[in-house]
């Protein structure tokens, strides 16, 4: 009669990294997407994010604060830029500081003879041993 012999040994975890396992989906995406790091670096952006915005330079994105690339201004018909405490308050960056997913319109003023946008955002913070190291964010024009 034959013998099995079976023994199970301790699974190691496998150290993965958030932001470069959502880089290469993200870039690639027809949804518009972007990744920020820890510090509100973008790591990765979809196309359709790009065009959705009109941001320009968009092929020098990947290492820009995302709050330097978005020129986020309020819901007035002024469109006044928002301060850098309302800045911090849009759904990417929120979710990195609640550790929770956030949800919330913001509006963006585009390039020269472009209008501004109002965008529905929902994003999720991502996490690697216990700390939040970036965010996956989701737009959507409203």
């Amino acid at each position: 009669m034959t013998h099995i012999e079976l023994s199970l040994s301790p699974l190691e975890p496998i150290a993965v990294d958030p932001l470069h396992s959502w880089s290469v989906p993200v870039s690639s995406a027809e949804e518009s997407c972007l990744v920020i790091d820890a510090a509100g670096v973008i790591v990765a952006a979809s196309s359709s994010w790009v065009r959705l915005l009109s941001v320009e330079h968009h092929t020098e994105l990947a290492g820009r604060d995302v709050r330097e690339v978005l020129c986020l201004i309020d819901f007035t018909a002024a469109g006044n830029e928002l301060g850098e405490a309302e800045r911090e308050q849009i759904p990417p960056l929120l979710a990195l500081t609640s550790k929770r997913p956030a949800r919330g319109l913001l509006r963006v003023r585009g390039p020269q003879d472009t209008p501004s946008r109002t965008l529905d955002a929902v994003a999720t913070p991502l996490w690697q041993a216990g700390q939040v190291v970036g965010s996956l964010s989701f737009f959507a024009a409203v």
